[in-house]
């Protein structure tokens, strides 16, 4: 029986302890910084993903233009 009892007040030690943890607010810095860093990381790639897709958006407008205009060639 005392053997149970000491697995139980070492669970509920272990418990405790996990509590504390998740209270305590060390740390909180950390993921804010880990949070701001990839929404800066997240800007940049859709920044560059607009780059990338601007001069292929212009190419697909100026071959709309063209066939507006009566260009020979029209399409793809």
């Amino acid at each position: 029986m005392s053997l149970i009892n000491n697995a139980l007040v070492r669970m509920m030690t272990a418990v405790t302890s996990l509590r504390e943890r998740a209270r305590s607010e060390r740390g909180q810095d950390l993921m804010e910084y880990a949070l701001l860093g990839g929404l800066i990381a997240a800007l940049f790639a859709a920044g560059g993903a607009i780059l990338l897709l601007t001069g292929a958006l212009e190419g697909a407008f100026q071959n709309v233009v063209d066939c507006l205009n009566g260009a020979a060639t029209c399409g793809p």
